[in-house]
C-alpha cells in the first residue's frame, strides 16, 4: 500500500510538468521588458525568468529540508507494541 501511495504522488508530481511545460512568474512590467529584449535579440529575458523561478523554489526547498530533518529527528525507533489477544469493544 505504501508503494502505491508513493507511485501516485510521483505520478501527480510528474503530470504537473507535462500539463504546464513552462511557467513565467513575472509582473506585467518585467514581462514587457523581457519580451522587448528577446525580440531585439538579447537573451536576458530568459535569464530573468530563470532567476524568478529560482527565487520561487527556494522557500519550498527550505520548508522541505526542515520537514525532513524534523521527521528524521522525532520519529520513534524500536517501539514495542503490546497488543492484547482479547477482543476490543469500540462502543
Amino acid at each position: 500500500m505504501k508503494v502505491v501511495k508513493y507511485c501516485v504522488v510521483v505520478l501527480v508530481f510528474l503530470s504537473t510538468f507535462a500539463i504546464v511545460p513552462s511557467a513565467y512568474s513575472q509582473c506585467a512590467m518585467c514581462t514587457m521588458n523581457a519580451e522587448n529584449s528577446v525580440q531585439n535579440g538579447n537573451t536576458q529575458g530568459k535569464g530573468l525568468n530563470n532567476g524568478i523561478l529560482y527565487l520561487l523554489a527556494a522557500p519550498y526547498l527550505a520548508v522541505a529540508a526542515v520537514g525532513f530533518l524534523w521527521y528524521k529527528k522525532y520519529r520513534r525507533k524500536n517501539v514495542s507494541i503490546d497488543i492484547r489477544d482479547e477482543k476490543i469493544n469500540l462502543n
